[in-house]
């Protein structure tokens, strides 16, 4: 009886920042599909170097064009196996990912598998390690630059849930100054650079933080996880 195999297309997390944070299994895959998609090559080569993973790259990445995309589907029509990352993390969390997953699945259905491989999180390693409640909580991912904005902090000073979300080098002291004006007496949790050389938590109001890295300014560098613990 022949075996019908289908073209796969791996989501496989990579590491948020320490390059050993790297499942066997994500390993693996990468060594064994066709293609790795890559946010950024660059990016995505340093870890494939690391671990003498010799796989093609692919740029796919949130300003890629249609034709980009109709040579990524070709290559699954064509039986090939790919592996899409980001640059860091779990991809289509927050990520453009999510745009080429979902159109596989419109343009192939159960004709081509979609397996997640599991690992990092920027948002799962920040909640693990704040000592806050992750029994509910609200992800919000990198908050509008302009529009709407400040109406996502209305909202979080209302909510009855923790809130979670990313945050740039810099945005990060005008968003703890808006936490400021709209949840004074909030608890906030501050996940930066985590899993790299100078990880730090930092937790208080959103007054006492904002004093903090305004007096270590040299801190306001990196990337930043902010989690909102209402009163």
């Amino acid at each position: 009886m022949e075996i019908d195999i289908k073209p796969t297309l791996y989501i496989v997390a990579t590491p948020i920042g320490n390059m050993e944070d790297i499942t066997l299994r994500a390993l693996r895959i990468l060594k064994e599909v066709d293609y790795v998609l890559c946010e950024d090559t660059r990016t995505t080569q340093n870890l494939l170097n690391k671990y003498e993973i010799k796989t093609k790259t692919m740029s796919y990445h949130a300003h890629s064009t249609d034709g980009k995309e109709s040579v990524i589907l070709n290559l699954l029509k064509a039986g090939k196996n790919l592996a899409l990352v980001s640059d860091a993390g779990t991809p289509c969390i927050s990520d453009p990912g999510v745009m080429l997953v979902s159109h596989v699945k419109e343009e192939f259905g159960d004709d081509v598998n979609v397996v997640p491989v599991p690992g990092p999180s920027a948002l799962i390693t920040a909640l693990s390690a704040s000592g806050v409640s992750s029994a509910e909580f609200v992800f919000l991912g990198f908050l509008p630059h302009k529009k709407g904005r400040e109406t996502l902090f209305k909202e979080i000073s209302h909510s009855k849930r923790v809130v979670v979300f990313y945050e740039s080098t810099h945005r990060i002291m005008k968003t703890l100054t808006s936490l400021k004006e709209h949840a004074p007496n909030f608890k906030v949790v501050i996940g930066r650079e985590l899993t790299k050389q100078f990880e730090q938590f930092v937790e208080g109001t959103p007054d006492e933080i904002l004093q903090y890295f305004t007096i270590n300014d040299d801190k306001q560098r990196g990337e930043f996880v902010v989690i909102v613990e209402p009163k």
